[in-house]
């Protein structure tokens, strides 16, 4: 019961905590998707990306 009063008066006791909480673990949850979603697709598409087969292509002077 301590720990939710506290949780409660560390968070959501004020509408500016409130919305600054909201706010900040969208922004990570967000950080955390975008992350996790480009590592997944750089390993399903490895090999057919132009960064994989620049070197292929494009002569370096």
């Amino acid at each position: 019961m301590a720990a939710t009063r506290s949780f409660y008066n560390a968070l959501f006791r004020n509408n500016w905590q409130m919305l600054g909480a909201v706010f900040a673990s969208a922004f990570a949850f967000e950080m955390v998707y975008d992350t996790s979603m480009n590592k997944l697709w750089d390993n399903h598409n490895r090999g057919r990306q132009w960064k994989d087969i620049r070197s292929r292509y494009v002569e370096e002077e």
